[in-house]
């Protein structure tokens, strides 16, 4: 009987030696990457024409897909600190001056597309901001009033936004020739900002007719309400997937204000509840349907913690998972690559400044990158119609273990996980029996009852 023990931090790949992509044949959404620019932090300008010159290692990294946040001019009107919230629009069709100009903005998508990278765009369909260019021009109509105070009502604590009303066809009308405006520049798509908050059938019309600009659009909704994909949307925020890695992280529980009155309430989270939820995704969301998964990124790092704060030491196993588990849409937030440990301001400048210093943190670099070329490598992986199924594999010796396979045309990936503190091992099955090729780089051969020691927090990917 052999012992096998996993990697926690995997070895370097050489994605980055690979030869650049054509400019749209290698890209498949069903298995693409995800990375969420934050143009004003990414760099010290803080601009396009800088964030442009860092496209070329997101390519070696493995990205497919750039979001950017928005980019369109920024609120003064109940501005948030000095430069404001990215969510609070003036104008939909003109790029916030702070990163440059129209022209910087074109040449930085002409340039991501000669990488064969796709760009997205965040955008926000359901406020503008208080003095919008709409509310200046006195279409009150085309807004949600509050009747006390004669202005647009004020949702949740966004005092600088005014939300729209979709009541308002004239309004609808504008909407939807701000979302071509773009698609006919040649952006790739959209991330829309609370999508559940706006009107399915608006979404369902908007999305025929900027399909027929561009077919091949991507669209992400942010927000799980199953009817976004009724509308029209590839993929949604697997919101309530990631509030159960925090639990599990942090040893099986998370502090919620569950009543919503003050009162702090504790929910456990195990291997067990990961399961169950695994399974009622799979028959909520039918193929072709994805889900956005992810450690981090814009609201979590700046309001809830980083991946350190809040999984400590499992931040690189729930990355892992994001890579595999199925209909995933793994993203990465920017920092996340270099193992930013501090919450990015929302509204100041707070550049990381290390970020274009391709030679800092290399670890979390090369581990990202061995990462997506996993994902890219193994068709069993993919999302899309024929996504393929997640088998559990027993063995474990501990609850804490989730083992599992997928196969699709003859490639089989296994992978394994310790969700605890304390290490614990799986004794192969006949049918895990095999030579595969480990994400770290090395070979791997196991035998019928060998046993493979899984160390606190590690993960194993395999495939054949």
């Amino acid at each position: 009987m052999k012992k096998f023990f996993a990697l926690v931090a995997f070895v370097a790949t050489l994605v980055g030696c690979a030869a650049p992509a054509d400019k749209a044949a290698s890209f498949d959404k069903f298995n693409s990457v995800v990375y969420e620019l934050n143009i004003r932090q990414a760099t010290e300008e803080g601009t396009f024409a800088a964030a442009e010159k860092y496209l070329p290692e997101l390519k070696a990294m493995g990205v497919d897909i750039v979001w950017l946040m928005p980019i369109s001019p920024i609120g003064v009107d109940g501005r948030k600190g000095t430069l404001g919230s990215y969510y609070s629009i003036i104008d939909y069709k003109a790029v916030n001056p702070e990163f440059g100009t129209m022209e910087d903005f074109d040449h930085f998508l002409a340039t991501a597309h000669d990488l064969g990278l796709k760009v997205i765009i965040d955008w926000v369909a359901n406020h503008t901001s208080r003095d919008a260019n709409w509310w200046k021009e006195g279409k009150k109509d085309w807004y949600v009033m509050d009747e006390k105070t004669g202005l647009p009502i004020v949702e949740y604590d966004w005092t600088d936004i005014a939300k729209l009303n979709y009541n308002n066809q004239d309004m609808r009308a504008a909407m939807l020739d701000a979302l071509k405006f773009w698609i006919e520049k040649g952006v790739d798509g959209y991330r829309c900002d609370v999508a559940m908050n706006v009107p399915g059938d608006f979404w369902a019309e908007a999305w025929k007719q900027v399909r027929e600009i561009n077919p091949d659009v991507y669209l992400l909704a942010e927000g799980e309400e199953q009817w976004l994909h009724e509308s029209g949307f590839e993929a949604t925020y697997a919101w309530e997937l990631h509030h159960i890695f925090n639990a599990m992280a942090k040893g099986g529980s998370e502090t919620k204000n569950v009543a919503g009155d003050g009162t702090i309430k504790t929910e456990a989270k195990t291997v067990a509840d990961l399961k169950e939820y695994l399974a009622r995704d799979d028959e909520k969301y039918p193929a072709p349907a994805m889900r956005l998964m992810f450690t981090s990124n814009h609201d979590e790092n700046s309001w809830a913690g980083t991946e350190f704060e809040r999984m400590g030491d499992a931040h690189k196993t729930f990355a892992a998972l994001t890579f595999v588990l199925p209909k995933s849409q793994p993203l990465i937030y920017t920092g996340q690559e270099i193992a930013l440990q501090r919450r990015l301001q929302f509204f100041e400048k707070d550049s990381i400044k290390e970020l274009v210093d391709l030679e800092y943190g290399k670890e979390y670099r090369d581990f990202y990158k061995s990462l997506a070329k996993f994902r890219h490598e193994n068709k069993a992986l993919a999302a899309g119609e024929n996504v393929a199924p997640i088998v559990f594999v027993e063995g474990a010796s501990s609850e804490n273990v989730l083992a599992f396979t997928r196969e699709k045309e003859g490639n089989k990936v296994f992978c394994l996980f310790n969700f605890s503190a304390e290490p614990a091992t799986l004794t192969i099955a006949e049918s895990e029996a095999g030579d595969y090729n480990c994400s770290c780089g090395q070979t791997k051969s196991f035998a019928t009852g060998d046993v493979v020691e899984l160390p606190a927090w590690g993960f194993m990917l395999l495939a054949k």
